[in-house]
């Protein structure tokens, strides 16, 4: 299991923008990078360096995902018909911690794993402990009696930061995945660039 040892954030201060657009993140209070160096005036940035940003921006999104696991899901993309940048950005909504994180059962990505680590959650009443499960056109997700008591869970879906998007059917207490998104339809809070990221690995 890969394992974020660094502060969450930081990643938001190297790349300048508010990943997941939470009120917490500090870039709201200072937009330059992490360190000493952080204030300097940053010089033209390369094809490959706005191609590489893209890629660790889309792949930070998504919380503790490996270099490799995001190469398999890529490699996965190009397999597919139709467009690649698409169906890359189809197959890291599929992942069951981005639904569960989607559904609102918890306030971050990091949290939708360590819930599906942890037992919590169900894909059609059977228990699923791994993030990275892909989900099926059609699955339900819900979570464990005990999770519904969490105060996590409560306060996360009381909270008004994020609405669910319609390609998940809530009722209340469960979730139906009913269409793969594209890009257009997943409410990134920043701009998404996989046209880059497709460009960054087929050089």
């Amino acid at each position: 299991m890969s394992k974020r040892v660094q502060a969450k954030y930081k990643i938001n201060r190297r790349l300048g923008e508010n990943l997941w657009g939470r009120p917490k993140s500090p870039v709201n209070k200072r937009e330059y990078g992490p360190g000493q160096h952080g204030q300097r005036r940053k010089g033209k940035v390369s094809d490959f360096g706005t191609q590489m940003a893209a890629k660790q921006k889309l792949k930070g999104y998504y919380g503790n995902i490996t270099e490799r696991q995001f190469r398999g899901l890529y490699a996965e993309a190009v397999r597919r018909k139709g467009d690649t940048g698409e169906n890359l950005i189809g197959l890291l909504e599929q992942r069951l911690d981005a639904l569960v994180y989607r559904l609102k059962f918890v306030p971050t990505v990091f949290a939708a794993r360590q819930l599906v680590n942890h037992g919590h959650v169900k894909v059609n009443g059977r228990r699923v402990n791994i993030p990275s499960y892909q989900v099926k056109v059609g699955d339900v997700i819900e979570l464990t009696p005990r999770a519904k008591e969490m105060a996590l869970v409560m306060e996360a879906q009381a909270s008004a930061e994020r609405e669910i998007p319609d390609y998940i059917a809530f009722d209340g207490t469960k979730g139906t995945y009913i269409r793969v998104p594209g890009l257009s339809d997943v409410p990134y809070p920043v701009q998404m660039e996989p046209n880059l990221v497709v460009e960054f690995y087929s050089r």
